[in-house]
């Protein structure tokens, strides 16, 4: 009787190993295509970042203060304009500095005639002089959210 036990355990043994050997190749190719699609997977998005990396840098990058074509023709800077300007609108030196983008020291140093604005910042002047106070007022909002 152990003879037969002994061939049952041993048969028994045998089947199990060949259905467990079939299931682990299956998961065992199924793992190696994932990790194919992976690789591929990270070769693109390292692709794709570099392309995005290549369009912002050749991308100028503007403020909610964007600038109409029209108003590149008038463009002007005295110190005293600026500084009545700026208390017109009733905007502090940092609200101003926000709204072109610079330092507030950099506003002072205008209003002192110690430095003038650069192209681009005249430009943003230039859009400024066009708004009212609710207009400044809803761009600033929308800048501190």
């Amino acid at each position: 009787m152990a003879n037969i036990a002994s061939v049952m355990k041993d048969e028994i043994s045998r089947l199990s190993r060949k259905e467990i050997k079939s299931e682990v190749s299956t998961l065992r190719k199924a793992s190696s295509q994932y990790r194919s699609d992976i690789a591929a997977l990270k070769r693109r998005v390292a692709t794709l970042e570099q392309q995005l990396s290549r369009v912002l840098k050749s991308s100028t990058v503007k403020s909610d203060a964007e600038v109409p074509a029209e108003a590149k023709s008038k463009q002007r800077f005295t110190a005293k304009g600026f500084k009545s300007l700026r208390s017109r609108l009733g905007l502090s030196a940092e609200s101003a500095g926000v709204l072109i983008g610079v330092a507030p020291q950099t506003i002072y140093n205008w209003e002192a005639g110690k430095s003038s604005p650069r192209e681009s910042q005249l430009e943003r002047i230039v859009h400024l002089r066009g708004m009212g106070k609710r207009d400044v007022a809803a761009v600033l909002n929308r800048q501190a959210n």
